[in-house]
């Protein structure tokens, strides 16, 4: 008799949940989520003004109201100008403990126009969407703070608030987490020092100084209601092409470009190589996992060559910024060597390469995280009336914060509402699904006192001051 095949195995297994949610508490949570309340959060929190660098005025409201609603926040931050906000909830009896993150920057223009009329059209920057939040006509709320990524951490500020309204508490301890900078920006160049500090000061920070010990941890990012526990690296390269600079009265200008000492005109086949290089390490760097599929991408960033002011002998250096995308098993390395390659296969005078940021991605290993996947899974039934499913291969190809909790062996994935424009009702959806998260992953424990969060001193529970 010839043999089956194995069956796949599901992606996600409800009986991993420590905690078994029942019907009873999923209609008492859902009934204290207010819908109006988390709309009026989102876009309270989304319109304030929270560039990367400029995060202080969203973290003091993010403390002031979880200081409203009883969770015990605190701050800290590398500096106090960009703190990360650290609220909890549970903590009564034994039970493993989960952390919820989101980032209170929004990727936007930087607010300099003398430095963003160089990236941006005009129309561009007069966009109303990379400042402004509003629910439309169509009953759709716009605008990029709320969909990264302040529309998540509404959504699980307000599935904290609900497992409290409806009098349930948590035996482990979930803990309420806003940062800064995980969109950027890097130091590079001359924009170096604290002050262009990005990721290190944000998730990074908060694992290794927040006071929190998560056994699992959850970015809540926009991602259709998938999930994944893979999340992709990058690097930025830069290229530097070396030529002669030459005053101009007396240059004699070479037929072909690629002649001329002046390495701006060399840039041509510098970048058909890049680009073809980049094309072969995106078609070798697919990976697919039980999480899904990751697909880096490459792309030149910027270019920098000469001073528009000092203008009369050309250029001796021009230089290509070209961004990486690094799958959850690929180092810099790799990357670099083949950028090399490339490079010694062009006719150019000198060049040199030089990796001026490394961050590698990470994975979660499937059998640690199980248990996670199955809290959110049975969640998601519960919630939703369907089964969780995996995250298009768009939200394991860039980025997340999942990644810091990985990288120190936290079993952490990347689940949320659907990114592009929610509904009021995504949004209700997305915090029942984390709500009823944080209690299968916590088991249930004591009911908090009114007046205070609850935390525990020996074998005793009793409500902070808040």
């Amino acid at each position: 008799m010839a043999q089956m095949p194995a069956a796949t195995p599901a992606f996600a297994d409800p009986t991993a949940a420590p905690y078994a949610v029942s019907e009873e508490e999923r209609a008492a949570i859902a009934a204290a989520i207010d819908t109006d309340e988390l709309v009026e959060l989102a876009l309270t929190l989304g319109n304030i003004p929270s560039r990367s660098r400029e995060e202080r005025a969203a973290a003091e409201f993010v403390h002031d109201w979880m200081a409203r609603e009883g969770f015990n926040p605190r701050k800290v931050g590398a500096t106090p100008e960009r703190p990360n906000v650290i609220g909890e909830y549970g903590g009564t009896a034994p039970g493993a403990n989960l952390l919820f993150t989101a980032h209170l920057d929004t990727e936007s223009p930087s607010g300099n126009r003398d430095q963003d009329r160089f990236r941006y059209r005009d129309s561009t920057l007069a966009d109303p969407e990379w400042t402004n939040c509003w629910l439309d006509e169509e009953g759709r709320l716009r605008g990029f703070p709320i969909s990264n990524d302040r529309g998540p951490m509404a959504c699980f500020l307000i599935a904290a608030k609900a497992l409290r309204k409806a009098g349930i508490g948590l035996a482990g301890k979930t803990w309420l987490t806003a940062c800064p900078g995980e969109i950027g920006p890097e130091p590079i160049e001359e924009f170096s020092g604290i002050d262009y500090l990005g990721k290190d000061i944000g998730a990074h920070y908060l694992f290794h100084h927040g006071g929190v010990a998560p056994d699992y941890a959850i970015a809540a990012e926009g991602t259709d209601f998938g999930l994944t526990w893979q999340g992709s690296g990058y690097a930025v390269f830069r290229v530097r092409i070396f030529g002669q600079g030459m005053f101009t009265p007396i240059l004699e200008a070479p037929a072909r470009a690629i002649d001329h000492p002046n390495p701006i005109y060399r840039l041509g086949p510098v970048i058909e190589a890049l680009h073809a290089w980049g094309l072969s390490w995106e078609g070798a760097s697919v990976l697919e996992t039980a999480s899904g599929r990751v697909c880096p991408k490459v792309q030149i960033a910027s270019v920098r060559g000469g001073m528009p002011t000092d203008f009369g002998a050309g250029t001796e250096i021009c230089a290509l910024y070209l961004e990486v995308g690094l799958n959850p098993r690929q180092k810099a390395a790799e990357a670099m060597h083949g950028i090399m390659a490339a490079m010694r296969g062009l006719a150019v005078e000198s060049f040199d390469v030089e990796p001026v940021v490394v961050r590698h991605g990470f994975e979660a290993r499937a059998e640690e995280v199980a248990i996670l996947t199955g809290a959110v899974d049975a969640a998601t039934r519960l919630a939703r009336g369907s089964a969780l499913e995996v995250a298009h291969p768009v939200y394991s190809s860039m980025w997340r914060d999942h990644n810091v909790f990985n990288m120190h062996r936290i079993p952490a994935v990347t689940t949320g509402m659907p990114r592009w424009r929610p509904t009021p009702a995504d949004m209700a959806s997305s915090a029942l699904v984390y709500a009823l998260t944080m209690l299968a992953v916590c088991g249930r424990g004591t009911a908090p006192e009114a007046g205070g969060a609850t935390s525990v001193y020996g074998d005793v529970a009793r409500p902070f001051d808040t």
